[in-house]
């Protein structure tokens, strides 16, 4: 790095070092993209290859680990926006949580995969936001409380 002499050769420093980051493809020795997804209290560690579109979840279908339309709707989201649908086999492990923070937190996973294998499908992604992890989580119980804000019912006498 030089050495600055005036005020005027900061913004030419700072445009040099300007770069955009380059994202690269990450796949480990069997062709996979290996990607973590989080949402409330659920954890999701997600496996893409290229394949048919078979889904296992925790060692099971999708079909009967999420009986709910609603919950298989969400998990496909990423697949839709970059028009990859039926185009990777995907295996994912979730612990924690409930079905639903489990679906967001597998959709979160395959959504990140999906990046490391085919970098140029960031942009998409990253605009629909499944690329930002959801940070909402449950309140904690305060003490004196019934829960996180609820007070015990108040009664004069």
């Amino acid at each position: 790095m030089a050495t600055l002499q005036s005020l005027a050769d900061i913004g030419q420093d700072a445009a040099v070092q300007q770069d955009a980051p380059v994202h690269v493809q990450k796949i480990d020795a069997q062709g996979r993209a290996y990607a973590t997804g989080k949402r409330k209290d659920a954890i999701a560690r997600v496996w893409i290859k290229p394949g048919s579109g078979k889904v296992i979840i925790n060692d099971r279908p999708v079909e009967v680990y999420f009986a709910r339309p609603v919950l298989r709707l969400i998990l496909s989201q990423p697949l839709q926006v970059a028009n990859r649908v039926d185009q990777y086999d995907i295996v994912a492990t979730v612990v924690g949580g409930g079905l639903s923070g489990q679906a967001g937190a597998v959709r979160h996973g395959l959504a990140k995969a999906l990046t490391y294998y085919e970098p140029e499908l960031r942009s998409p992604l990253k605009k629909e936001g499944f690329l930002t992890r959801d940070s909402r989580v449950v309140e904690r119980k305060k003490y004196g409380k019934a829960k996180a804000r609820r007070s015990f019912q108040f009664s004069k006498r």
